[in-house]
């Protein structure tokens, strides 16, 4: 009998996507368990940290055979919560444990909206890592397993264009610049994760702290239109980010 889902996260993470792949359907992974994934022999063991959901993203079309495919896995669905919120997020439980899949549809909306879809098609279990970066980043208060996800992120890939495993400061730097709410959150952040690297493991500080540094260039040297300039005028007297639904845990 195979143990509760809460004790294989990782590991029913790239079987569902390898299954969803078998059938056609696009599906990949966000969050730690997409992290811990596309990181691979590349991850930092000293940001290891358990896991208690599996967060991915599909596409509309896939979304009902995505979930007839969590059922034959074990996944329960959250029927309440589907039936009002289907068309952007589907939500799954494990019946024998607290462990839940929670899928955002087409796009992935939180403290602010990404558009991902369009990058479902890039190989590997996982959306690439500047896409998990992001969905990261964009979370307005960062809880201690945030910070450590996106350490590991930073410390495990390199940086550059073109390429699934690395982070590219270029496609930050261009949804940032059409966006100043966004800009504004993931520049917070970005300092509040350079404030945090004393206590980080000090063999990994300069190569954090270089890639934090070239994030925050590329996206202060971007151009800004003139609807970015007039919002950040207003800065934070207005709110910028929307408040995250949060989902009860069965």
């Amino acid at each position: 009998m195979a143990p509760p889902f809460k004790e294989r996260l990782v590991e029913e993470g790239r079987d569902l996507v390898a299954a969803a792949d078998a059938r056609g359907l696009a599906l990949r992974l966000i969050g730690g368990v997409g992290i811990r994934l596309l990181l691979g022999d590349r991850f930092d063991p000293d940001f290891e940290r358990r896991h208690q959901d599996i967060d991915a993203i599909t596409r509309r079309r896939d979304a009902r055979g995505l979930e007839g495919l969590l059922r034959e896995r074990g996944w329960v669905p959250a029927r309440e919560f589907n039936a009002l919120n289907g068309a952007r997020r589907l939500l799954f439980h494990d019946p024998s444990s607290d462990a839940q899949v929670d899928v955002f549809v087409e796009a992935f909306e939180m403290c602010h909206k990404l558009r991902l879809a369009d990058r479902l098609d890039q190989p590997g279990p996982a959306l690439p890592a500047t896409d998990l970066l992001m969905t990261k980043l964009q979370i307005v208060e960062l809880n201690a397993k945030d910070r450590s996800d996106l350490y590991a992120l930073l410390r495990g890939c390199e940086l550059g264009p073109d390429d699934p495993t690395a982070i590219d400061p270029g496609r930050v730097a261009a949804l940032t610049a059409a966006d100043w709410g966004l800009h504004h959150t993931l520049e917070l952040n970005l300092g509040r994760l350079t404030e945090g690297l004393d206590a980080s493991p000090e063999e990994a500080r300069t190569r954090i702290a270089d890639a934090i540094a070239a994030i925050a260039a590329a996206m202060d040297e971007a151009p800004k239109g003139r609807a970015w300039k007039l919002r950040a005028r207003v800065g934070e007297r207005k709110r910028w980010y929307e408040d995250p639904e949060e989902v009860a845990r069965t």
